[in-house]
């Protein structure tokens, strides 16, 4: 066995289940964060067909408030093995906490390990409002100081940037948009099935942070998402088809994390690096990717991805998304000549599904290669999670069945 397959992820861990509560509008579910938590956990356990009391593993990220300890005691754990929290404030967790179980997995420290996402703004505050106080840390102490309050005022400065060296269009940023509205209507969870868009409904939206217009940006949602891991010998007892983690990266490439909006990638989602090394964790390249779910925290920050994951060369992601390529067959335009080429966030993801921090692409993902998503990509065998386009520590991962 060579030194890269012998430190690769590959084949050694399957995702067996996974759940969710419902999905809300921010403020729109009464119940407690903690219990959303449960019912996704739950939901999960019942989708693998395994009993919640034998987990003995938890991970999540971003500073979920919903401690492992306390999970377990509700659940009736006997004992708990491994917990774990990716550290980062933001999307790019959601495949590296997943990555984080499967090498506990790896390393014997516990059986099955559940990962997990909880909001609930309505208990704690609006996810995407403006927190202010008296003292700044880190990359906030320029931004608060040049009125940087939100995320979309941020993440507006390098799309626009990106938009002026490559000559993307607004309209093209919407057809990320379209897309995922476009899924959505098939997915009876989604809070905007029922809502669909077109290209001319997100040109007429307000504008957010220029270039950003509403349709630009995500959901602000309340909910949970979950999902169970454990090695292919104990999965075989279970009751999904085998899901198999096929490589993983996280991290940030040399100085990804620069203050100021100072990366020297500034066009860029950050990831040429992670990217670089999923592929390598994985054995396989951008060509062999089927389905692809990417973080949507805002449009531009999507196809900024799509190039530095190779789906498309760099600047060419704009062209690229035209003529449905990023459409499931069943909602494009079957007389573009690339319709439906690679599907993404065929759920609706955080544009139009919900927003979960973004676990609800892993979510879906899995969902996609284990025969239970409302719009099965046919005959899709691998399946790209691209986490936190933008942020630095990032994540992705690669599954295939």
């Amino acid at each position: 066995m060579g030194e890269n397959a012998a430190r690769s992820i590959r084949d050694k861990v399957c995702v067996v289940g996974v759940g969710e509560s419902e999905y809300g509008r921010h403020g729109s579910i009464a119940r407690p964060e903690f219990q959303l938590a449960i019912e996704a956990i739950l939901a999960a356990c019942n989708d693998a067909g395994l009993d919640p009391r034998r987990l003995n593993g938890f991970a999540s990220y971003a500073n979920d408030r919903n401690d492992a300890i306390r999970i377990a005691t509700a659940l009736g754990v006997e004992q708990t093995a491994f917990n774990n929290m990716h550290w980062g404030g933001g999307g790019g967790g959601v495949a590296g906490a997943v990555a984080n179980a499967a090498a506990a997995i790896i390393a014997g420290y516990a059986d099955y390990v559940v990962v997990y996402r909880a909001l609930a703004q309505g208990q704690f505050r609006r996810f995407g409002q403006a927190s202010v106080t008296g003292r700044s840390r880190g990359q906030d102490m320029w931004r608060l100081a040049a009125g940087l309050l939100t995320p979309p005022q941020r993440f507006a400065l390098p799309i626009r940037r990106y938009m002026y060296e490559y000559g993307v269009t607004s309209a093209q940023l919407g057809l990320i948009a379209v897309a995922s509205y476009k899924h959505a209507q098939h997915n009876p969870r989604a809070i905007m099935n029922g809502r669909p868009i077109t290209i001319e409904d997100h040109q007429n939206s307000r504008m957010i942070a220029d270039p950003l217009r509403l349709y630009d940006c995500c959901q602000e949602t309340d909910g949970a998402a979950a999902v169970i891991l454990t090695t292919p010998e104990r999965a075989r007892d279970l009751r999904r088809p085998l899901v198999y983690l096929a490589g993983a990266a996280q991290g940030a490439g040399y100085r990804e994390g620069a203050m100021s909006d100072n990366r020297p990638d500034y066009t860029t989602a950050a990831f040429s690096d992670v990217a670089r090394r999923l592929y390598a964790s994985a054995g396989m390249g951008p060509e062999e990717i089927d389905v692809a779910q990417i973080y949507e925290n805002f449009t531009g920050l999507v196809l900024m991805a799509m190039e530095d994951f190779g789906l498309c060369g760099r600047g060419e992601a704009g062209r690229w998304v035209e003529g449905g390529r990023i459409e499931h067959q069943a909602v494009a335009d079957t007389g573009a000549p690339h319709a439906g080429a690679l599907p993404i966030n065929t759920s609706g993801g955080n544009l139009a599904e919900a927003y979960t921090h973004g676990f609800e692409l892993m979510v879906e993902a899995t969902r996609q290669l284990n025969g239970t998503a409302t719009l099965p990509v046919e005959g899709a065998r691998t399946s790209l999670l691209v986490s936190g386009p933008g942020v630095a520590p990032a994540s992705a991962l690669i599954l295939h069945n």
